[in-house]
């Protein structure tokens, strides 16, 4: 690799995590693992490779360009975009066979509008209904539902296929089951006025590791996928399901400069540490650039060799320092391998210490993971993929996995 600090993806473990998922939810309910951000920073197209060959019924994004980017990589599930796009788009949408979400009369009305013109060559567009209620973020009111569904299904070239809304509060039974009963209020708009109940979908990772919350027909999981419970969960109210996933993602980096500084050294830009003793500081070659955030600037640890040992002085883009002068055993050289994010021995830094040292949520901390980050895709029989800037995830995944796996071992096992 070009690089030594590299991300390693569990895909035996992004398998179970879907496998878990269907169990929550039984038989009947489709499961539409959610792959925006790029697969929250573990890399989309290779993780909708795996999610798709695995069984996942349909996979979410954000934007519109991210489901173009899949289509263009050979995925061929079925893909909804959960955001809305421009109506310019929807005729792409619509010869790609892409499911777009509405949520606003004007652009409900300018999407059948666009695809009109050109309906008797295209395949419908699928639009999925979303319904605001409760968490003001996008979404037609309750009493709105009816209207807009009964003007699709008068148009040409359009057709209603889902009817969904996000919960706020997952965690929060009494703001959750109003949301519900807004969401019940809109189905029953809908029945009322004679008209078809399309699939209907509420629940993500949280709405499925809670009790009493509605699966309907199919289902949006995101952070579980990879293998993490939602922060606002307390660990106490997990189902013992939850126990069972496995984080997919874990970050790894061995030194580029292993040297004992003296007492009274400044350690990166600043100062903000001076070494209080002779201090053996490591250097890994990653910092904010990669996404490892400036706020854990002091505030993180690193594990060697089973071992934790803190990070000094301010993150620099490129650049952090580990101060390892009491790890035991031999010194701490470039050939020792840490770990910042996952497990090593029997020391473990989860996402969720990370994020409560940097005052975010775990969703920020994975999915900020930088573009330039070699990722290393692993499965039971070693590495089989790679993608870094220079070496894309088709090049390595497939009929070259033997050679990849070869070259990935030498990059990051030596």
């Amino acid at each position: 690799m070009p690089r030594t600090a590299w991300l390693e993806l569990d895909l035996d473990a992004l398998r179970g995590n879907l496998a878990v998922v269907r169990r929550i939810v039984g038989p009947g309910v489709l499961v539409q693992p959610v792959v925006k951000a790029d697969a929250y920073g573990h890399g989309m197209v290779p993780i909708a490779r795996v999610l798709a060959e695995a069984g996942a019924d349909a996979l979410c994004v954000a934007a519109f360009d991210e489901a173009v980017a899949l289509r263009d990589a050979g995925i061929s599930s079925r893909l909804i975009v959960l955001y809305p796009i421009p109506p310019e788009r929807a005729v792409e949408a619509a010869q790609r066979e892409i499911a777009v979400a509405a949520g606003e009369p004007g652009l409900v009305e300018a999407l059948i509008a666009r695809v009109g013109a050109a309906a008797e060559r295209l395949p419908d567009l699928e639009l999925e209904l979303e319904v605001e209620t409760g968490l003001g973020r996008g979404g037609l009111p309750p009493e709105w539902v009816a209207e807009a569904a009964s003007r699709i299904e008068a148009a040409g070239g359009v057709r209603l296929v889902g009817l969904w809304t996000h919960l706020q509060a997952s965690e929060t039974p009494d703001r959750t089951a109003r949301q519900i009963d807004l969401f019940e209020a809109a189905t029953a708009s809908l029945a009322a006025a004679g008209l078809a109940i399309p699939r209907r979908h509420v629940a993500a990772s949280g709405g499925l590791l809670l009790p009493g919350i509605p699966v309907y027909d199919a289902v949006r999981p995101g952070l579980m996928i990879y293998g993490l419970p939602p922060d606002e969960i307390d660990p106490a109210d997990l189902p013992p399901a939850a126990a069972e996933l496995r984080p997919v993602m874990s970050l790894h980096a061995r030194p580029v400069r292993v040297v004992d500084l003296p007492a009274g050294h400044g350690i990166s830009y600043g100062p903000t540490f001076t070494t209080g003793r002779p201090s053996r500081i490591a250097t890994l070659p990653l910092g904010y650039g990669d996404g490892w955030s400036r706020a854990l600037s002091n505030r993180a640890d690193a594990l060697v060799r089973g071992h934790r040992a803190p990070i000094v002085g301010n993150v620099a883009m490129d650049a952090m320092m580990v101060d390892v002068t009491d790890v035991p055993g031999s010194p701490v050289g470039v050939d020792d391998e840490f770990v910042l994010l996952g497990e090593q021995g029997s020391e473990r830094i989860p996402a969720s210490e990370l994020a409560q040292s940097r005052t975010t949520n775990s969703w920020e901390v994975v999915t900020t993971m930088s573009r330039r980050l070699p990722r290393v895709y692993d499965a039971a029989a070693g590495p089989v993929g790679i993608r870094t800037l220079i070496a894309s995830e088709d090049r390595w995944l497939g009929s070259n996995s033997g050679t990849a796996t070869s070259a990935i071992s030498r990059s990051t096992r030596s």
